[in-house]
């Protein structure tokens, strides 16, 4: 489930992520940080304006071009992942956008809950071996009622 995290949970992915991008060589700038930050601590998933937003008035306006630059940085190591349907963006724990995903979306209150699809797509990867194409991501995107909402309606 996508969810808020605790300050000691924000504070485990934000070291985890420092620890990845060193590994990788890569550098977590303090804008990669924040965002990835601002990330952490939504209750679901975000939009590149919105997140835009809150960087304002940190220190100076930001520009739209600035957030997307981060956010496709986080998400090339692994950091985030865009939920295509919603145009936004999630954290994912480090190391967890490397797997195949399968996210399950409330249409009515935006709850998001995601799943390793692993299990799920041995046949979608066993096709693809077979027609010797090499899935290199997999991202499902399933479009619902949550439990909540649905024993409200």
């Amino acid at each position: 489930m996508v969810h808020a995290h605790s300050a000691r949970d924000r504070a485990r992915l934000v070291s985890e992520a420092e620890r990845l991008c060193a590994e990788a060589g890569e550098t977590l700038t303090p804008l990669r940080r924040r965002v990835l930050e601002l990330l952490i601590a939504k209750d679901g998933p975000a939009k590149a304006y919105d997140l835009l937003a809150e960087l304002d008035g940190e220190s100076g306006p930001a520009k739209p071009p600035t957030i997307y630059r981060a956010l496709d940085f986080l998400m090339k190591l692994g950091l985030a992942h865009k939920i295509e349907s919603l145009n936004a963006f999630v954290a994912c724990d480090v190391g967890a956008c490397a797997r195949a995903t399968i996210f399950l979306i409330c249409d009515k209150c935006g709850r998001t809950d995601e799943f390793d699809a692993g299990h799920a797509l041995v046949d979608l990867g066993e096709a693809a071996r077979k027609d010797g194409f090499e899935i290199k991501h997999t991202m499902i995107e399933a479009k619902g009622l949550c439990a909540a909402c649905k024993q409200a309606a």
